[in-house]
């Protein structure tokens, strides 16, 4: 390999590849067009003279050589990364591009009324919006804020809690006055259900509950989550999501109040090395009083210094 023309974009495709199992995954994630990412890594399997990467079906399955590689590939981009982020931090002033990360309900839902005020109070940042319900890694760059529903564990990273979200069961009233109103959990049975694709949550909580998932219908699966959403609000069926988009629509009411559905937290992320940017700094202290008053949630206060 020749070291004077190596292309450092390789490894960051090359280990959003293996991250997320498909070009499609890492697409999204990084913001690179599948046709890049897989130019990239045919680039980087040619330069190595090694082969990274089973083309399947499914997606992209890592070869022994992939994974024998992903260490000094993290090590590597990693160094690059650390660069970036003193590099930022040397500019004080309040302007340039913040990447946030998001997952869709709260991207459609929950972000727009509050990102239109953050660009009247910060007239000078913008915000590059990473919409995506798997996780961005702000270790590499994926996304400089996160907005997450798990506590990320890595020592780098920097969360405060700014939030809580219950998840409820939804139906329009449209639905409600066609199929009836279920008062008990057992009614569900009698009705079309709107749930994910790939993940079988609803099922497994009904076992739970003790009654058999078999028994279910569903009226759509899909993982796109503003797709259930309007599939609500089109009378398809009943959804269990976050309670957060009932108020800005009275088409839409919450049924069977009696299952106990799990409050999710809401983290606000940031790398600790990113508090010594001011306009990073300038947007995650909008975030966490916006979204917190919006999520009418007394936050407790920050430790990013």
């Amino acid at each position: 390999m020749n070291k004077s023309n190596f292309n450092w974009a390789l490894i960051q495709s090359f280990l959003a590849a293996m991250e997320h199992g498909s070009l499609m995954g890492a697409a999204r994630a990084t913001g690179v067009s599948q046709p890049t990412l897989g130019r990239h890594i045919a680039e980087l399997e040619s330069q190595l003279n090694l082969l990274l990467f089973e083309r399947t079906g499914r997606g992209l399955q890592a070869t022994s050589h992939a994974v024998a590689l992903a260490e000094s590939a993290r090590a590597m981009y990693a160094g690059a990364a650390d660069f970036s982020r003193l590099a930022l931090g040397a500019g004080q002033s309040v302007q340039g591009s913040v990447r946030l990360s998001a997952s869709q309900t709260m991207a459609f839902h929950l972000l727009p009324p509050i990102l239109a005020r953050m660009r009247q109070a910060l007239p000078q940042v913008s915000v590059e919006l990473v919409v995506s319900n798997s996780v961005s890694n702000l270790l590499l760059r994926e996304a400089d804020i996160a907005l997450r529903m798990v506590r990320p564990e890595q020592s780098s990273l920097v969360a405060q809690q700014i939030g809580q979200v219950r998840v409820r069961a939804f139906a329009s009233r449209d639905y409600l006055q066609r199929r009836g109103t279920p008062e008990l959990p057992e009614d569900l049975v009698q009705h079309d259900l709107i749930a994910g694709d790939t993940n079988t949550e609803i099922q497994q909580g009904f076992e739970a509950m003790g009654y058999p998932a078999n028994a279910l219908r569903f009226g759509l699966r899909t993982d796109d989550m503003n797709v259930q959403w309007a599939a609500v609000r089109a009378g398809l069926g009943i959804c269990f999501t976050g309670e957060y988009p009932l108020e800005s629509d009275p088409t839409i009411a919450a049924v069977l109040p009696m299952i106990a559905l799990p409050v999710l937290p809401v983290w606000l992320t940031v790398h600790r090395e990113l508090r010594t940017s001011a306009r990073i700094r300038a947007v995650y202290d909008f975030l966490a009083g916006e979204v917190g008053q919006a999520l009418q949630f007394e936050a407790v206060p920050s430790n990013v210094a």
